[in-house]
């Protein structure tokens, strides 16, 4: 299974998960919250990341469940 980040966007008024690469979202949801909870589950199972985008698009937040791409320093 390839490990692909998941990508949580706004969609209309709602916001849809996105696998990275993807068309075609993997879910659509009214609330952000529902929609990270789904990334967050298909990133845990396939030790990839979440990537959560504000409104404009920006990126709000990011999340590794697997090898972590940006481990701490230190």
């Amino acid at each position: 299974m390839a490990r692909k980040s998941q990508h949580v966007v706004p969609l209309g008024n709602g916001w849809a998960v996105l696998a990275e690469g993807r068309k075609t979202a993997s879910v659509i949801t009214t609330r952000q919250s529902e929609a990270i909870s789904y990334a967050k589950d298909v990133a845990k199972k396939q030790r990839s990341e979440v990537i959560i985008h504000r409104r404009d698009g920006r990126i709000r937040e990011r999340n590794s469940y697997g090898n972590d791409p940006y481990p701490p320093e230190g």
